[in-house]
């Protein structure tokens, strides 16, 4: 009888804590999200030899609708992705056509940079996708963050196997972030910055993509406006919309 009641002891202490490391994550995820935001975004790809700019907006609602635009340079101006549910689409001025990207797309570069195609239009859901442990703590930025262990759950059709989340324990900021291939090769590390208030909340508002394989190569994302929580209607999240967003 005790050797029983200790196992079933022991294994509740495991589902509690794999249910807190969830919703650490899922804190932190919200933390970014709102219920719906509305923001405006440089991208730099910085390379050995050269270096590019982009801008954006983007809208989210949800963990199911977004919208990105991208404004600058000239050449890709008017080229949008959507994403609805688990369907993502990709607006094209040039040929005046929208595409729907396939899954097998989603591990692919988003527009010549360091973050995926899923980084960037979140079909994954890193809390519904996962099965989540925490497995230690550190410090990052002089405060003290939760290290927690994400495994992709079996019947996710997702990029990453395994990934390592750094979040702090009072903000639930995610702070540092290491993605890993299904055969268990490091692939990104994500490293947040320039922490601050942007409209209702602190977040990072500097976000580094760097490649495991690629010396001197790397993604800068950086936050210039948000705003939260403000009502965007489902019918904004539409392909119709795609073509007239400017």
């Amino acid at each position: 009888m005790k050797v029983g009641a200790t196992i079933f002891f022991i294994l509740s202490f495991l589902r509690s804590f794999a249910q807190d490391a969830r919703e650490i994550v899922k804190k932190a995820d919200e933390k970014m999200r709102g219920s719906t935001m509305q923001a405006e975004m440089t991208i730099k790809i910085i390379r050995p030899a050269w270096a590019r700019e982009m801008e954006c907006k983007i809208w989210t609602k949800g963990n199911n609708l977004a919208m990105i635009l991208l404004t600058a340079p000239a050449k890709d101006k008017g080229i949008v992705f959507l994403k609805r549910k688990k369907e993502v689409w990709n607006w094209m001025p040039v040929l005046e056509r929208n595409i729907k990207l396939p899954p097998s797309m989603m591990s692919q570069s988003w527009m010549g940079t360091d973050f995926t195609n899923d980084d960037l239009i979140k079909e994954s859901s890193i809390v519904e996708d996962y099965d989540h442990a925490v497995i230690g703590d550190t410090i990052i930025q002089n405060r003290s963050c939760y290290i927690i262990r994400m495994i992709s759950k079996p019947a996710a059709a997702i990029i990453w196997s395994k990934v390592i989340l750094c979040i702090d324990k009072k903000d639930f900021l995610e702070l540092h972030s290491r993605f890993y291939d299904e055969d268990g090769q490091l692939v990104n590390t994500m490293n947040s910055y320039d922490i601050k208030l942007m409209h209702d909340r602190i977040i990072p508002t500097r976000f580094e993509m760097i490649p495991a394989d690629k010396k001197g190569q790397r993604t800068e994302m950086i936050y210039k406006s948000m705003i939260y929580n403000n009502p965007i209607d489902d019918e904004f999240f539409s392909t119709e919309k795609m073509k007239n967003l400017n």
